[in-house]
């Protein structure tokens, strides 16, 4: 091995082992154990949710891989309707060209082009990650098979009355022409007005004042409502008002919907361009009046100052207008949300469209009803509210696209505009016995992007076809997601699941929280804080960072703070951590919690991890390198070392039934740093280097080192693999231990013969002795080197047994000098003590340090740390400092005041100690 760890030297180069010897396929053996891959968008590019997502998903293969079952990760890419299109309608323009000057077949072909030569980078940025998908088995959302069983399902729901075509309200995005589903809608506070118009009443007797945020959908209006038990308008209802500029009259309507504590608690009512009024406008019968064309400019159907004017110039005429006829009540600045296209960014419209839709309802109930009776079981179990909550109020699921790229609608249409749905036109014409002259022509519509991302758990496995990988792999067993898409996927694929195949798609919906930055703030360009997983594996320089924190970020304005911001942060840039660094962090931070903060101090502290286990490995090879036969005898430590990995076994199982791999995480760290490299390697080396160890106690300890560490390789490889493969191929010839790689090994079992209550114990005895003397001697700055005379009191017989079978490991790693026992008639000379039990350990400190000098220097460090102090708290009186300066100084001045008050109970604690020795 190496001297230096370096993952750089190591991770691609074991994972291209990995993949060209087959590594990741299922094995044939054992019981199915699937999880079909959230498949990312075909554009995309590894960001840190797919990382921390990508992580859990292979521990949880990796693990049941090695418990021998017959696993597969199913992985694929979905075809990414608009963000592909989009992508490929930029490269036209560079071109001087447009998607309609290149006509839909020309331009689809081009896609696919784009698609095989540019598409699919985050397969590669997942193969940096250590994924063990099989590769055998990619799938794309618009492969030929995937594709067909599209229209299956599509023509089967339309036969049984379950798809049809109307016409609904619908996001509208007038830049990309298209309806988009809710999840495609960006809605954020920006500043605004409130616009306040007076409606005259048709009889003359006054007006009502109604309030807007988009005067010009005034255009549109077909009601006035009020709640019905507002005093103020309670004999109005059923009366008329005109609406101004179009002369219409309008009924005012009562509905509880109105918040009577809004404006003037006077709503004006657009049944057509918004989906409140929408509702309302179905409860009270009202005319639907659509005022906008696919530009969401004024179409025909106004008065004519208004036709074909963009939706803001119109918004800027019609409150003109009102205003020269003394219909403008006030204008007040008012803070609204505004939607807008996540791709396009353009303000999207509520607009009335013909479009396919899925009536729902029929399919929810069997989806509500599998997670009622635990058929599938939400992780944490409180995300299972959200799902009802959703579920219970369904509505019906706009399914078409106004899109070239994506699974066309397998409908046609005659001259007369009859629908005819099939899987083909052949199969149409033969069905409806339509004649060879009769033109038929297809819909231009394709299918929301979700419609075929619901049926991924079965297309993938060759649904329709009944294959042996759909028995196989169908259900699975639990799906990996985030909270953000229980509505748009999870809950769509346990319908199409069950109306299919008539089970559920999986049995466990695993829910992880949303990764943001160091002080919880989502990552986002315009904030400056996104991290990009390949930097942290691969370090970045900081000149690289900037950049492409900067580059396609928009607002200008925000690019000075974001340069500050990266440059206070990262003033070298971001250090290369390596892959396993990266994943035995985010398995740390898998917590139950709906936010999780990434720190890069804990990345720091896990690539010291992944170090300290190189270190600890060459350790183990250095010192076992010839192994001989003959007689074993184990020491205590030996023995309880084997019984501490058998208890941290035991919890990792637990813990990764639970879906807690942060405790996993935890329980393996404190396991290898802390019991087996902090204690037990020190605890071997006496008896491997001493000549008073027999050979068959030193074969022991080699033997214990191989194999616990060789166990050890196998529990960490799920979250930490590149690194457990690396050090296992070095130890497997010496652990004697055959196979090529170390996923394919068992996962560790607790063993009964490795369980040892005495020995735990007994070093718990020795160790905490150990602490004792550690403590002392911090305590009273004495060097770690000195070896140090020990007495005890009150020792028990258990105490006096231990201290003399232990004594040369207690002066090997406890650096002690020697250790007596003191009668219970004894006084003790002036000593530091330390508690362990009921038994005091004691050091005499004559000779060891000059109790006044000691007394001296602890004084004067204590007075310039409060000296210290005093500046920081004389600073954080000051309310100027307080209320003034940025958050983070603040903060930080507060801590170092908080480690400062801490620093100085110490030296206060250690004079009181040094007091008593007098």
């Amino acid at each position: 091995m190496d001297k230096s760890y370096d993952p750089n030297n190591i991770e691609q180069r074991q994972y291209r082992r990995w993949e060209e010897n087959g590594y990741f396929k299922p094995s044939g053996n054992g019981e199915p154990y699937c999880i079909v891959i959230p498949p990312p968008n075909v554009t995309g590019t590894l960001h840190m949710g797919h990382a921390f997502q990508d992580t859990i998903m292979d521990a949880l293969i990796r693990y049941h891989r090695m418990q021998g079952r017959n696993t597969l990760w199913q992985p694929g890419m979905d075809h990414a309707g608009i963000a592909t299109q989009m992508v490929v309608e930029r490269q036209l323009n560079t071109e001087g060209l447009s998607r309609k000057e290149l006509g839909r077949e020309k331009f689809v072909k081009r896609v696919w082009k784009w698609k095989n030569e540019s598409g699919g980078l985050i397969c590669q940025q997942l193969r940096r990650m250590g994924s063990s998908v099989d590769w055998s088995r990619e799938r794309f959302t618009m492969d030929d098979d995937l594709s067909a069983a599209v229209t299956e399902v599509f023509v089967k729901l339309h036969e049984e009355g379950l798809i049809y075509r109307g016409k609904r309200l619908v996001n509208w995005d007038p830049v990309l022409h298209t309806a988009l589903s809710d999840l495609e809608v960006l809605s954020t506070e920006e500043p605004g007005k409130l616009w306040y118009f007076r409606y005259p009443l048709v009889s003359g007797n006054g007006h009502l004042v109604v309030a807007t945020t988009r005067p010009e959908t005034m255009l549109g209006d077909s009601a006035v409502a009020v709640h019905p038990e507002d005093q103020r308008y309670k004999d109005l209802i059923g009366e008329e008002v005109l609406l101004p500029l179009v002369e219409r009259k309008m009924p005012i309507i009562a509905d509880e919907y109105v918040d009577p504590e809004f404006g003037t608690g006077c709503v004006k009512i657009t049944p057509a361009h918004d989906f409140n009024d929408y509702e309302i406008g179905k409860r009270h019968d009202l005319p639907q009046y659509n005022i906008f064309d696919d530009n969401a400019a004024i179409n025909d159907t106004v008065p004519q100052p208004y036709r074909g004017l963009d939706r803001f110039v119109a918004r800027k005429k019609v409150v003109e207008d009102l205003d020269a006829l003394g219909l403008l009540d006030k204008i007040e600045d008012y803070e609204t949300k505004i939607p807008r296209g996540d791709r396009s960014t353009a303000v999207v419209e509520p607009y009335l469209t013909n479009q396919w839709y899925v009536d729902i309802k029929p399919l929810a109930r069997a989806a509500i009803e599998a997670v009622e009776s635990g058929k599938i079981k939400f992780v944490p179990e409180n995300w299972s509210k959200t799902y009802y909550e959703w579920m219970y109020n369904i509505q019906d699921w706009c399914i078409s696209r106004q899109l070239w790229w994506g699974h066309r609608i397998p409908a046609w249409y005659d001259s007369d505009n009859n629908i005819y749905v099939g899987r083909n036109e052949d199969e149409i014409r033969q069905k409806h016995e339509l004649p060879a002259a009769l033109e038929l022509r297809r819909d231009d519509d394709v299918l929301d992007t979700w419609f075929s991302s619901a049926l991924w758990p079965f297309s993938t496995q060759g649904w329709p076809k009944q294959t042996a990988s759909l028995k196989s792999f169908y259900p699975g067993n639990v799906l990996v997601t985030g909270f953000d898409i229980i509505f748009f996927w999870v809950a769509r694929m346990i319908m199409m699941g069950l109306k299919f195949m008539d089970d559920v798609p999986f049995h466990e919906v695993y829910i992880h929280g949303l990764i943001r930055d160091q002080d919880g703030q989502k990552m986002s360009k315009s904030k400056g804080n996104v991290l990009d997983p390949l930097d942290l594996i691969d370090g970045v320089d900081l000149d690289t960072l900037l950049e492409k924190r900067l580059s396609g970020l928009m607002q200008d304005h925000l690019k000075p703070k974001i340069k500050a911001s990266t440059r206070q942060q990262f003033p070298d840039g971001i250090r290369a951590y390596g892959a396993d660094a990266l994943r035995f962090t985010f398995a740390s931070l898998a917590t139950t919690g709906r936010d999780i903060r990434f720190d890069l101090g804990r990345i720091e502290g896990y690539k010291n991890f992944c170090n300290k286990l190189w270190n600890a490995s060459r350790y183990v090879l250095m010192n076992t390198e010839n192994p001989d036969d003959g007689d074993t005898k184990f020491s205590t430590a030996d023995r309880w070392i084997r019984a501490r990995l058998n208890h941290t076994i035991e919890s990792v199982h637990q813990h990764f039934a639970a879906y807690r791999l942060d405790l996993a995480a935890q329980a393996m760290h404190e396991f290898t740093w802390h019991e087996f490299c902090d204690w037990y390697l020190e605890l071997s080396k006496p008896v491997l280097q001493s000549e008073q160890t027999s050979d068959a106690e030193k074969r022991g300890t080699r033997k214990t080192l191989i194999e616990v560490l060789e166990t050890l390789l196998r529990l960490l490889h799920p979250l930490i693999p590149f690194i457990t493969e690396e050090i296992w191929r070095e130890l497997a010839p010496r652990a004697m231990v055959d196979g090529e790689t170390i996923m394919l090994q068992p996962f560790p079992q607790s063993m009964e013969a490795w369980r040892d209550d005495k020995a735990e114990s007994e070093m718990n005895w020795v160790m905490q002795f150990i602490l004792g003397i550690r403590q002392i001697r911090g305590e009273m700055d004495i060097s770690p080197r000195k070896p140090l005379p020990v007495l005890l009191q009150n020792a028990s017989d258990n105490d006096r047994d231990l201290a003399v079978r232990h004594e040369e490991l207690l002066a090997k790693v406890g650096r002690t000098e020697s250790v007596r026992l003191l009668s219970a008639d004894q006084e003790p000379p002036p000593s530091a003590t330390a508690l362990l039990g009921e038994m005091r350990v004691l050091v005499p400190l004559e000779g060891i340090i000059d109790i006044k000098a000691e007394r001296a220097r602890l004084t004067k460090k204590q007075t310039g740390l409060r000296t210290d102090l005093g500046k920081s708290r004389g600073k954080l009186d000051k309310p100027d400092f307080v209320n003034n300066a940025p958050a983070e100084v603040v903060t930080k001045e507060k801590e170092r005041a908080r480690e400062l008050e801490g620093q100085i109970s110490k030296l206060q604690e250690q004079l009181e100690k040094l007091e008593n020795l007098d």
